[in-house]
């Protein structure tokens, strides 16, 4: 009987013992967070002390001027949690007006100005661009000299207009030098693209250019071989005399006819003798 009792006396003594260990531990930790953050000490300023002025807004009410220190002495400073109490701080408040917000006040002051508009940037940039020239993708010569590309027929500049249908007399013989001057002209292009100089403005279902080809000008091709005629004054004018000399395009014979060209074989063994040894394969 003893015993128990012993034990029964042991266990509520360990339990007292553990309870006044955790109310102390608490009271320590009590104790530091007081001591690490103390109370804040706020003052709040005597509105009756505020120097009010008179209202411009039109309601009738006075606005307080200036938000001043609360205390005598001006500084208007509040020691919060050990900070520097020789801090001071200054606010000022202002009449708030709908009709002023955020504005400056020399836009409040004086009336606003209309200014006049700037033109358009498209403008500005169609006047700075500088036109360059238009290319013509897979051409069509419908003559020589003349080209056609999405209903826009385009005469060559320097060059007197051909008729495809134009005959020509050579070797006692006429034959269609129009037909062959367009198909030569089509045979140059072989539909690749021509760069043009075409006149600014609307678009026209026809007009009068100057294009190029692989940096190669169309009208002095077709003059230098023939098959065009410059017009009186060109500097083309040379051109057509030398072609002319050499009997090219219009000024000769009908390309088609071999007759009136001598063939020549490129074999090594031509006029040698039947007689003669031939070399040993």
């Amino acid at each position: 009987m003893r015993q128990h009792v012993y034990t029964l006396a042991g266990g509520l003594a360990a339990i007292a013992v553990f309870t006044g260990i955790l109310y102390a531990g608490a009271a320590s930790i009590r104790d530091r967070e007081s001591a690490a953050a103390p109370e804040l000490m706020l003052e709040t300023p005597d509105m009756s002390e505020l120097e009010l002025v008179p209202d411009q807004s039109g309601t009738g009410d006075d606005v307080p001027l200036d938000l001043g220190p609360a205390d005598s002495g001006g500084t208007g400073a509040a020691p919060v949690g050990g900070a520097n109490e020789n801090a001071t701080t200054e606010t000022t408040a202002r009449a708030i007006e709908p009709q002023q917000f955020g504005l400056p006040n020399t836009v409040a002051k004086a009336p606003l100005e209309r200014v006049e508009p700037r033109p358009p940037l498209s403008e500005d940039n169609s006047k700075q661009a500088k036109a360059g020239p238009t290319v013509l993708y897979r051409p069509v010569a419908i003559a020589a000299g003349v080209i056609e590309f999405d209903k826009l027929r385009v005469q060559l500049d320097g060059i007197e207009p051909e008729e495809a249908d134009r005959t020509c007399e050579g070797g006692g013989k006429t034959w269609p030098c129009g037909t062959v001057a367009r198909t030569a002209f089509r045979n140059f292009l072989r539909a690749r693209a021509v760069s043009c100089d075409l006149p600014e403005g609307k678009a026209k279902p026809s007009a009068t250019a100057s294009c190029t080809l692989g940096g190669q000008d169309l009208a002095t091709w077709l003059v230098d071989n023939g098959w065009a005629t410059p017009l009186v004054g060109s500097a083309l004018e040379k051109r057509a005399d030398a072609a002319r000399k050499a009997k090219l395009g219009f000024y000769g014979e009908d390309p088609r006819d071999l007759n009136h060209t001598p063939m020549t074989f490129d074999d090594p063994t031509l006029g040698t003798a039947m007689d003669a040894p031939q070399p040993d394969l």
